[in-house]
């Protein structure tokens, strides 16, 4: 029997991934654990490796679909084994997601294969409860049952974002497997729906049905009343313009969504502090060999990282997350650790990092970070973050105003590093400085507690104990 290939399980709230890139072909010899392909999904672009070793006989899912976890994308024949002549049918419709809803026969998806607006299901009519053709009905009663209860069963952050916007999930026809509604589904639609009190689109009626008087045109509004913001749409460019048009990575998608998400959530402060390095850059010289014959370096970002903890321990407030009206302590520090990629963003997460030394944040950082540039990084491993650290100093920026990585409440943005002129005991002098800015949720976070841990951590840059490294 030959070995199914299946999408992976990249985390308890991801339910679907897009294969990127087939890196082994059809006919191809495959070792046990080597890469066979790379998917990337709304946690983590990553290289998945072979089940089983043997002959890549049939890859089901092409490049750039989606599809549900679980879901059988190729099929391996062991050493030994003669090859199926062609891919079983089932396996196929197995590895392909169920065609999108259609609301008043118009498809849900784009012609492009993006994902349209998504719309509420108007009740079927009588004319529509009967087959065209006179067969059977296609669907028992009990099927649609089921039906309903896999759209339902939608990931928790769909779930989340549901009840943060009022939304009922199962009025909803999604993109998703058996309708199942994705976050791009939810998202666009909040992003799409008519404001409150604004009238809704007309729904085409079967042919010789009567309008029912609660659906009779409402008086058009006054011309003064401003329309709904989420109706305005400004094109990205004019037809005269000379342009390239390149969609955007699964990635970058991802980001975008996630970016959009936290500012409509959380209620954005930034404070800025400005550290004095003097004493962390004499310290890291005097350390700086012991690190290197350890296997790894001594940045500025462990010194930073290493007091953060401190202070995190000291005002677990900003080690919190808010779920509806509650507050939940986490009892580890779990710190995410922003990378920049080539082709996108990614938080990989040092898991109890208020246990390490310096020495162990050292090499845990640094072999995140090589390891998430090179695709490498488990699932569990861009999970679970309870504080999130972003550095883009490393490209001489002074500070910047970073955005929370939900479901976090703060994050903390590292300027450059670089001397500067300061009075010191009323006196000129040259020393090492920087801004850190921490991002909040002011919904938990009020301003003062913000800058009390802000002042904890520049506290502890400045007077860093050399033990502790």
């Amino acid at each position: 029997m030959p070995v199914n290939v299946v999408m992976p399980q990249m985390g308890e709230s991801v339910a679907e991934g897009t294969v990127v890139r087939w890196i082994k072909k059809v006919g191809d010899n495959v070792d046990r654990d080597e890469p066979l392909f790379e998917i990337s999904t709304d946690k983590v672009d990553a290289e998945i490796p072979s089940p089983a070793a043997g002959t890549l006989t049939a890859i089901l899912v092409k490049e750039g679909e989606t599809v549900p976890v679980d879901s059988v994308v190729a099929e391996i024949a062991q050493d030994g084994e003669q090859p199926a002549a062609a891919p079983v049918s089932t396996a196929a419709a197995a590895a392909t997601p169920a065609k999108p809803a259609r609301t008043n026969g118009a498809p849900a998806q784009a012609p492009d294969g993006s994902s349209a607006p998504l719309s509420v299901a108007p009740p079927p009519s009588t004319q529509d409860a009967v087959p065209p053709t006179g067969d059977a009905p296609p669907a028992e009663t009990g099927d649609l049952s089921r039906e309903e209860l896999r759209r339902q069963r939608s990931s928790p952050l769909v779930r989340k974002i549901a009840r943060e916007h009022q939304v009922d999930i199962t009025q909803l026809s999604g993109s998703g497997v058996s309708g199942r509604v994705t976050k791009d589904d939810i998202l666009k639609f909040i992003e799409t729906r008519p404001a409150a009190g604004s009238q809704p689109a007309a729904t085409p009626q079967a042919p010789g049905a009567q309008t029912p008087a609660a659906q009779a045109p409402a008086r058009p509004p006054a011309a003064a009343e401003p329309q709904p913001a989420s109706t305005l749409r400004i094109p990205a460019y004019t037809p005269s313009e000379r342009i390239e048009v390149v969609p955007m990575t699964v990635m970058r998608k991802k980001i975008a969504e996630h970016m959009v998400y936290s500012r409509r959530t959380s209620a954005h402060v930034h404070s800025v502090f400005e550290v004095d390095y003097s004493r962390v850059t004499k310290i890291r010289e005097s350390k700086k060999g012991e690190y290197e014959r350890a296997g790894t370096k001594l940045t500025y970002l462990s010194f930073i990282a290493k007091a953060t903890i401190d202070a995190l321990r000291a005002m677990p407030i900003l080690n919190a997350s808010l779920d509806g009206d509650n507050i939940v302590y986490k009892k580890e520090v779990n710190l995410g650790i922003a990378v920049a990629l080539d082709w996108g963003l990614i938080v990989p997460v040092i898991r109890q990092a208020d246990e390490r030394n310096m020495l162990g944040l050292s090499r845990g950082i640094a072999d995140l970070a090589a390891r998430a540039r090179g695709k490498q990084l488990k699932p569990e491993e861009v999970q679970g973050g309870t504080f999130t650290i972003t550095n883009p100093g490393i490209f001489g920026a002074q500070f910047g105003m970073p955005i929370i990585n939900q479901p976090q409440v703060a994050i903390l943005g590292v300027g450059a590093i670089e001397k500067r002129v300061v009075v010191v005991d009323d006196a000129i002098a040259i020393r090492p400085r920087g801004y850190l800015t921490l991002g909040y949720d002011h919904r938990l976070v009020d301003g003062a507690v913000a800058d009390e841990f802000m002042s904890l951590v520049k506290k502890k840059i400045e007077g860093f104990d050399p033990a502790s490294a």
